[in-house]
C-alpha cells in the first residue's frame, strides 16, 4: 500500500511540475476589434466586411489556433461603452490589440481604413500588413 502511495505521490509531483511549466509560457494572442455604433452606413458595413475578409483569408491558421480573433463590437451596447475611452474612439475603427496572459500590452488603431474604404484590395493589403507586423511583435 505504501509503495502505491509513493508512486501516486511521484506521479502527482511530475504532473504538477508539467502543469506549472505549461502555465509559465505566456499566452499571446491578437484581437482585431471592429468598433461601430448602432447606425451603420454602407461604408461602415463594408469596412467591417473587408476587415473580417482580410483576417479570415490571410490568417486561417492563427484564427484556428486562437492566436488571432476578430470581434465586431457595437460600442453603444450595454457593457461596451468603456471601449470608447479605452481606445479614444471617435468614429468606426479597427483596433489591433496584443494580449499577453490576459492583459493588453499594445494596441494600434488602423486609422487608414477610412482612406482605403473605397478600395477593397488596398484596404485588405493594409490590414494584412498591420496584422503581420503585430504578430511579429508578439513573438
Amino acid at each position: 500500500m505504501r509503495k502505491k502511495l509513493k508512486v501516486l505521490a511521484v506521479v502527482a509531483a511530475i504532473s504538477a511540475g508539467s502543469f506549472a511549466f505549461a502555465q509559465s509560457s505566456p499566452q499571446v494572442k491578437i484581437i482585431a476589434y471592429y468598433f461601430h455604433g448602432s447606425f451603420r452606413c454602407a461604408t461602415c458595413t463594408n469596412m467591417e466586411k473587408y476587415s473580417k475578409e482580410a483576417i479570415e483569408a490571410n490568417f486561417k491558421d492563427a484564427l484556428t489556433s486562437g492566436k488571432l480573433e476578430f470581434k465586431a463590437v457595437n460600442v453603444e451596447d450595454r457593457g461596451n461603452e468603456h471601449f470608447v475611452n479605452d481606445y479614444k474612439l471617435y468614429t468606426k475603427s479597427l483596433i489591433l490589440s496584443l494580449v499577453k496572459d490576459g492583459k493588453e500590452v499594445k494596441s494600434k488603431n488602423l486609422d487608414k481604413i477610412w482612406e482605403l474604404a473605397r478600395n477593397k484590395q488596398n484596404f485588405i493589403e493594409y490590414v494584412t500588413v498591420e496584422v503581420n507586423t503585430l504578430m511579429k511583435d508578439a513573438q
